[in-house]
């Protein structure tokens, strides 16, 4: 498959914005969630950020509230002869205990529309970030064959932790120690990308072969979906050949910071024709990983969709929203990293002491 590049759009830095720049952004992402109830709260202006914050979790409940009243029928166990239903502009269908749940929505990455025909994606819902993570890895596991699992140093520590700790077929592999051979002739080499790790590193992994994997597991949770970030990945490995998998966890970064549900998400992506290995196709592995959710209790919950993704308003909001949380904690970061030797920084600008990849 020829790989097609996507068109990058100009950045710059912008300085920190001043408390009514502030006020008035979040008077707008207020005004969206008002206006997803049939009967839209009367609500006072919000000056501050205690009055902002309760007023976004007062909406986040009336919409929880109505999505309840609208389908007291049709929410966890679709008893009803009714058999499909609506959240905003997501579409569902499922019987008993959303066992045969399929969801129907707006791409989770406005870069998946740019993809060539010939590229197969499939969304796989969870009920948050790590079931997203943990199911992928089950469904490694139903291979039954030696999987190295290669991360980078800063990876998030319980994605780490899971890997180490709980898949016994799995094995971890810190990057900088990668052997040239394979433990295993019919083994399968899988590189773990994180947004957790530090620009450098996303640039080293950038000038390795993408072949040298049969597949990249990328967690885009802390990045915005358009970031340009996925894009590289997908350029990087689709110019080889090589499936990609993006797992994320969605709640606060893309619920305008409410806590409206607990929602994950992996998204297959791949060339019909290729195969993990010569061997397994992704589409079943995206089938065991569906099967894992099912059986594991990991599969999402559709009152936990939030009806206001989806609109231009949204992602216009939204993308401000995170590029504001970016660049205000990383000008914190860059500030306490000068104070607090040992600590690094995080590519979402959290701080973390270091956790060993490979014990």
């Amino acid at each position: 498959m020829e790989a097609k590049a996507f068109s990058r759009k100009d950045t710059r830095c912008v300085y920190m914005e001043t408390l009514r720049a502030y006020l008035d952004r979040k008077h707008e992402e207020i005004s969206l969630l008002n206006g997803c109830l049939r009967r839209p709260l009367a609500l006072p202006p919000a000056n501050s950020v205690p009055a902002i914050v309760n007023q976004k979790f007062q909406l986040a409940a009336a919409l929880k509230a109505q999505h309840a009243l609208d389908h007291w029928a049709s929410t966890e166990t679709a008893w009803a002869e009714k058999k499909d239903f609506y959240s905003g502009p997501f579409h569902f269908r499922y019987g008993y205990q959303r066992a045969d749940l399929t969801v129907s929505g707006p791409p989770i990455y406005p870069v998946l529309s740019a993809l060539p025909p010939s590229v197969s994606q499939r969304t796989i819902y969870a009920n948050s970030g790590m079931a997203a993570i943990a199911a992928m890895l089950s469904a490694l596991e139903r291979l039954r064959t030696p999987v190295e699992i290669v991360a980078l140093p800063g990876s998030y520590g319980e994605t780490l932790e899971l890997i180490e700790d709980h898949a016994g077929n799995l094995k971890l592999l810190p990057a900088g120690k990668v052997p040239a051979l394979r433990s295993h002739p019919e083994s399968l080499r899988i590189l773990w990308m994180d947004c957790c790790v530090a620009a450098a590193q996303f640039r080293q992994v950038m000038s390795f072969c993408a072949r040298s994997f049969d597949l990249v597991l990328f967690d885009t949770t802390g990045l915005r979906t358009g970031s340009g970030r996925v894009r590289r990945v997908l350029n990087w490995a689709f110019g080889e050949s090589v499936p990609v998998i993006l797992l994320r966890s969605h709640t606060k970064l893309d619920s305008l910071g409410v806590e409206y549900g607990r929602l994950g998400s992996a998204v297959l992506l791949g060339d019909r024709k290729w195969r993990l290995g010569n061997r397994t196709m992704l589409e079943d592995l995206a089938q065991h990983a569906a099967d894992a959710l099912r059986l594991f209790g990991g599969a999402a919950i559709p009152a936990h969709f939030p009806p206001f993704v989806g609109s231009g308003s949204y992602v216009t909001l939204n993308g401000r929203r995170i590029a504001a949380m970016l660049r205000n904690s990383r000008r914190t970061a860059a500030r306490l990293m000068t104070a607090l030797p040992g600590v690094r920084e995080f590519t979402h600008g959290s701080m973390s002491r270091s956790r060993p990849v490979g014990r």
